[in-house]
């Protein structure tokens, strides 16, 4: 489904967020949230850019609330956008328009294996929210404009390839609550995380502050990404 075909003023900030590959800032609406460039250099001292807040109740959230799907800019949905960033060894659809993944290898960094992907039938490779759609919901997103959602929903800074049973496992766990099993993994990934936190100005609870602070103390050079 493309938003961008019924949505113009979405299409401005779907462009930007999945065409920039989450490079750079996208630009607020009012009542909207106050989105920043993403962040450069030190991760753990990005934390203590993060406010800290309660997590709202979930009254009011699904899925639909970040728009009907992937959004597609140019006639390639984020999903195949991500798959062909990601996985290795790469095949499309068309060899002259490089936009439908149809198989790849997943070097996946939730669990350190390799996953062999094949489109069509049940996936082993899902595409995951590193901050959850549940989660940003609760600590900001509910305020925004429908809009800024699905640019959030779609912002490749905010999308890993990953191995399907973790991302499961993770639901809308933050750093307090669910971890990468990798553990070689889980500086970039908490950076990654913070990165985008601040990026939407999405808030923090004391216990996901601390968690980030705790995992980044173990690698205090971590860059955000």
């Amino acid at each position: 489904m493309s938003i961008t075909r019924r949505l113009p003023a979405i299409a401005l900030v779907l462009a930007v967020a999945v065409l920039a590959a989450g490079c750079g800032g996208l630009a607020a609406t009012n009542g909207g949230p106050a989105v920043l460039h993403a962040p450069r250099g030190n991760a753990l001292a990005a934390v203590s850019r993060l406010e800290v807040k309660g997590r709202a109740p979930k009254t009011g959230y699904s899925r639909d609330q970040f728009g009907d799907g992937w959004a597609s800019v140019r006639g390639c949905d984020a999903r195949d956008r991500i798959l062909a960033r990601d996985l290795r060894a790469k095949r499309f659809r068309s060899a002259t328009r490089r936009c439908v993944v149809v198989s790849g290898r997943l070097a996946d960094p939730y669990t350190s294996t390799t996953i062999a992907y094949a489109r069509g039938g049940a996936s082993e490779v899902d595409i995951d929210h590193v901050v959850a759609l549940g989660d940003a919901w609760q600590k900001g997103a509910q305020r925004w404009p429908h809009g800024e959602r699905v640019a959030f929903a779609n912002d490749p800074l905010n999308l890993l390839a990953v191995d399907a049973s973790a991302n499961r496992q993770k639901g809308d766990g933050d750093t307090a609550t669910w971890l990468p099993a990798n553990k070689s993994f889980r500086c970039a990934y908490v950076a990654r995380q913070v990165s985008v936190k601040v990026k939407y100005a999405l808030s923090v609870t004391a216990a996901e502050r601390d968690a980030m602070r705790r995992v980044l103390g173990k690698c205090p050079t971590q860059r955000v990404t």
